[in-house]
């Protein structure tokens, strides 16, 4: 399986239109960076590589990436056009999604506890996305919606009649077929000048043209993870979601011991 993660974008939404600030993805916490954080949990399950999806500071993403991780895992590829939308960072993956390999998509702006990413990898669906069925309504998250235990529904504006929604946290798994229908798809929205807004389209197009069960899901809730947009999401991965971290993990280690 390749993993390909998305970190091209100025993070206008955190630091403003002009900024100079380093990419999200090399946010710290207690030294680490994200970045690192994602390698170290790729290596560590034999993912085959990480492409990295670069633009804005990228030479500061792959000096990190590359002291972070073995040699050869990372390789990049750059999207001169990260300023004008994330459907063109999805689009320049082009060689991985087509690439006849399992696919892992990955948001590089999220803070999570290893256990979040790890139940994906070792799912046996084949594809699948992430699902959280706690969440704030108003803070405009992406929704996955379920009816009757299948996949009906996905994106920020939902419609299908459902029974269970929740948000996704950014990772979803594919094979080969369903990746080469997303980068059709997506070659599709750029072709008719349709470059702004969310790459989440693209994947909603491709769930929705399917037939019932292709996807599945698995189940995050109570795992702690925030995508870091806004600054009130920097505060609270900071005052809330890392402590949370350390502490779930103590969690799990005394139910194990309880039950052992």
């Amino acid at each position: 399986m390749k993993a390909l993660m998305l970190a091209a974008g100025l993070g206008r939404r955190l630091f403003g239109d002009d900024n100079h600030e380093p990419p999200k993805a090399l946010l710290r916490f207690e030294g680490q960076t994200l970045l690192e954080r994602h390698i170290e949990l790729l290596q560590a399950h034999n993912i085959e590589e990480l492409v990295l999806i670069v633009g804005h500071e990228k030479d500061m993403l792959l000096d990190e990436a590359h002291s972070v991780s073995h040699p050869g895992f990372v390789r990049s590829i750059e999207n001169p056009r990260y300023r004008e939308g994330p459907i063109l960072s999805l689009a320049c993956g082009a060689e991985v999604l087509r690439s006849g390999s399992d696919v892992m998509f990955m948001d590089a702006d999220v803070l999570y506890h290893p256990l979040l990413l790890e139940k994906l990898i070792v799912s046996p669906h084949r594809n699948s996305f992430l699902l959280d069925r706690e969440f704030q309504s108003d803070d405009d998250p992406v929704k996955l919606c379920l009816n009757d235990g299948v996949v009906v529904d996905f994106g920020k504006q939902v419609d299908a009649p459902h029974d269970i929604v929740g948000e996704w946290p950014g990772f979803m798994k594919m094979e080969p077929r369903i990746a080469t229908r997303l980068m059709d798809v997506a070659d599709a929205i750029i072709e008719r000048g349709e470059i702004e807004g969310a790459y989440e389209r693209a994947m909603r197009e491709v769930l929705l043209s399917e037939p019932p069960g292709t996807f599945c899901h698995d189940d995050v809730t109570g795992i702690p993870w925030v995508e870091i947009d806004f600054p009130s999401d920097l505060e609270k991965a900071t005052s809330k979601v890392f402590p949370r971290i350390g502490d779930y993990l103590a969690e799990i280690t005394i139910k194990e011991v309880g039950t052992s």
